[in-house]
Formats: structure tokens, sequence, C-alpha cells
């Protein structure tokens, strides 16, 4: 079927073909790659490395990273401009997106329509509303849908679920979450009245969001800097730690929402915040969110021989989960984990009093023998989430961050960015997935897609 004929066939820009074929134990995947940048191409890497796994067909708008993906695939990959003729080809069993975030949701639901099965990067979606439409296709379709948030296959976050859920840790009624790097020590620099290179097609870059001029900031690299295409760092890197926390805590949403910050040093041209402060109310227990761009150092203090995700310096931490128990505190990150035990000694209220008057110390606590000291490193997750991924298709099981999982674990982060441009405290009703008398709030759940992008419903 001509591409012309593919988006003629449906109001929507894609007609449902017929499902892909069924993959047997023993059959050969072969996967389309859409978004072919560093990431993408980068995840394909590990993709591959399952057996039996073999990239077809590529599409990126930029053709030079297109070609990139097309050579690596090999020589019988057939490379696109438009990511619908990918999904036309009867030969891809599934799609790899990978595109800014703003594609997402539109590639997702046409690949669901088209028959085929998704491996979708985070965050999920551009807005909330977006990530709904998503799981709704999956379902519509029967379509296995597997978000990048690779946290949900380590074996360590499951092994801290379990101490956390257990109690062994005691009452945890605070979790923090943490994400720093220092972008001051390369702002943005202005580059007005560039066009596109010729090999890029802007126009359908841009995509359903809003047309304006070419600006290099606004592509590759640096376009999580621009709420057109991103959320920023809290749905780039927040949106990890907040799905594990979720995921730790056994929860999938909260109940109010508070949050401060805003562009404080870097006026650079970029719209996403540089410093982001959010503070999430559970049933139970207090979560807050840091985004910092103006520092590395997070969270202090370092155990010899143990590594640290992305650390630049002696001492920082700058990417971390605490979860605060009144027996332990536990420290957590992607490639590793820290249990540190409460000091045995029992706080005393009152002024301290000494002579023949002062009553007799405490008796001293005895300790669950489940908390002990601990630290450990771990392999980093993604080739183990590729490897989910390829044994669902396969096995037609539900995947380790399932569409559902990846859409509440990206919501969060969104409403983090709603309550900072709002400057309200926020209640969410996470069963509408609206927010409770606050339309200016739930105006921004979704947005108008640009025509002539406009091809799912939202």
């Amino acid at each position: 079927m001509r591409r012309r004929n593919f988006v003629k066939a449906s109001g929507l820009g894609v007609t449902a073909l017929s499902a892909s074929r069924v993959v047997g134990a023993n059959d050969r995947i072969h996967i389309g790659l859409i978004g072919c940048g560093g990431r993408g191409r980068g995840v394909a890497r590990s993709m591959r490395e399952a057996p039996d796994v073999a990239y077809t067909a590529v599409a990126d708008v930029y053709s030079v990273n297109a070609e990139l993906a097309r050579e690596w695939a090999g020589p019988d990959a057939k490379a696109f401009r438009d990511f619908r003729e990918l999904l036309e080809r009867t030969d891809v069993d599934a799609v790899h997106i990978a595109t800014p975030d703003h594609w997402h949701a539109i590639a997702s639901v046409l690949a669901c329509e088209a028959g085929k099965d998704v491996f979708v990067e985070k965050p999920t979606s551009l807005t909330v509303r977006e990530g709904r439409a998503m799981v709704s296709a999956a379902r519509k379709y029967n379509r296995i849908v597997q978000v990048g948030t690779q946290h949900r296959s380590a074996p360590h976050f499951m092994k801290i679920a379990e101490i956390v859920q257990r109690g062994d840790i005691g009452e945890v009624k605070f979790v923090r979450i943490w994400n720093y790097a220092n972008h001051t020590l390369n702002p943005l620099r202005p580059e007005a009245g560039r066009e596109p290179p010729p090999e890029l097609d802007w126009d359908m870059y841009l995509g359903p969001s809003p047309k304006v001029p070419f600006d290099p900031h606004r592509f590759l690299g640096t376009y999580r800097y621009f709420w057109d295409y991103s959320g920023g760092y809290i749905t780039d890197f927040g949106n990890h730690r907040l799905d594990t926390m979720q995921q730790i805590m056994n929860v999938t949403a909260p109940r109010a929402i508070s949050a401060s910050g805003g562009l404080l040093v870097l006026k650079d041209g970029r719209e996403t915040p540089d410093f982001l402060t959010v503070t999430y109310e559970y049933d139970g227990f207090i979560a807050t969110y840091e985004g910092s761009n103006l520092n590395n150092h997070g969270m202090g203090g370092r155990t010899p021989g143990h590594r640290y995700y992305n650390a630049r310096g002696e001492w920082d931490q700058p990417n971390g989960m605490a979860f605060y128990g009144t027996e332990a505190t536990i420290y957590a990150e992607r490639i590793g984990w820290e249990i540190f035990p409460e000091p045995d000694t029992a706080f005393i209220a009152g002024r301290r009093r000494t002579g023949e008057d002062a009553p007799p110390p405490p008796p001293r606590r005895q300790r669950a023998p489940s908390v002990k000291r601990i630290w450990e490193n771990v392999e980093e997750p993604t080739k183990a989430h590729c490897l989910n991924f390829i044994e669902c298709l396969r096995s037609r099981k539900t995947p380790n961050a399932d569409i559902e999982i990846g859409h509440r674990g990206t919501s969060i982060a969104l409403l983090g960015n709603i309550a900072m441009k709002t400057g309200k405290k926020l209640r969410w009703d996470a069963q509408k997935e609206d927010f409770s008398a606050a339309p200016d709030a739930s105006a921004m759940l979704t947005r108008k897609l640009r025509k002539p992008y406009d091809w799912i419903k939202l």
C-alpha cells in the first residue's frame, strides 16, 4: 500500500492494518527504529544483542541520522524520512520509538493501529491526555508496549521494594529524589537567522508542535530546554526516579502536588526551569523532587569503593533517591544502593541534667536484625530491559514497564511542571486523571496538535 493511500484510508492519518504475524519462540524478530539519534541507536544495540533480533527499517526526519542507523542495521535495512512508510511494511514486527518527546504519542498510537508492538522511550508523552491515548491504543489493538524506564528491569529496585514494603527499615514517611547537573558551565549561545540543514525536514520535525523558525537549540541534544518538545529535566532524568519511587512505595499517584522553580540563573533562551522542587503528597507519606541545572553536587557523602551514577567530583551524588525509615535509610540509584541503619542511641527530650536528680539512661533499643549496613553496585539495566521486551514479544506477557506503568510514571513528572506553572497546590483525582477545581491546571493536561500532524485524537 502506498503512503498516500495508507493516509487516505483513515481520518486519523493511518488505517488499522492486519495484526503483525505471531512471533514464535524461535522466529527472528524484525524491528523498525523511529528516531535514529544517539539514544535510539544506543538502545538499538542493546536490543539487537537479544537472540534472533534484526533492525530491518529505520526512519528519521534528519537523513544524516537515518543513514547512520541504516548503515549500522545492515545492507538490507531500508531508510525513510516519514515513519508512516515504515509502519506500512509487513516485514516489521515491532517499532522502537526514540524521537523527541513531542512525537512519542502519535508514533505509538499509529504503530498500535498498524499492528506493531512498541518500545517507546521515556517520557511516555508530552501531556497526560496523550499518555492515556497510548494506553487505550495498546489495549484496543492488543499490543505489547514497553516504556524505556529501564529501572523497572533492575533486580535491586525489586529487592528494595520488598525491603521497604515489608517494613524492614521501619515506617517510611519521607522520600527524597534529586537530579543535579551544572549547565552554567555551558549555556546556550544565540544562533538566530540560521536556515535548517538540507538533510532536515524541519516542518515534520516540529510536527504537532507550533511552527517556529529553525533554531539549532530546538533540535537534537538541547530540545529538552523547550516546552514544545519536552517537559525539561523532571521528565527526562526525574521520570525514571519518580517511577521507581512509586514502584518501591507501591503507589500509583499522589493526591496533592505543589512546586516552586523557574529560570533562576540561566537566561540563555531556554524555557524549561533551571531549578525545580516539587512536593508530592501521597496517602501515608510525602515525596520531594529536586531538579537543578545549577550545581553538580546533589547529595554529598560517599562510601569508599562504591560507584555512583554520573558522579563527577570526589564527594558528589548528582542523582538518587533516599527512603527515610524509622529504622534505617536507603540510598538508591541505577547502578547501586546502600542501607544506613539508624544510630543505636535514643534521643532524650528536654534539657540535659547532671547530678543526683538525673534520671537513669533509657534502655538501649534493640534493632531488627534485618537492618544491616549494606552497599552494593549492580549492572546498568538497559540490556535487561531490552531483553524483557523481546521475551514479551514472543510470550505475549505483560512487560516490566507496561504502557500503563509508564504513563503513570510520566504523569507524575508532568504534574510537577503544571504545579510550578500555576503556582498552586493542586489536588489530583487519579481515577478521573484530572485536577479538582483547577480548570487552568486541567487545561495543561492536553495540547492542540498542529495541522496537518493532528493524526490522533486526544
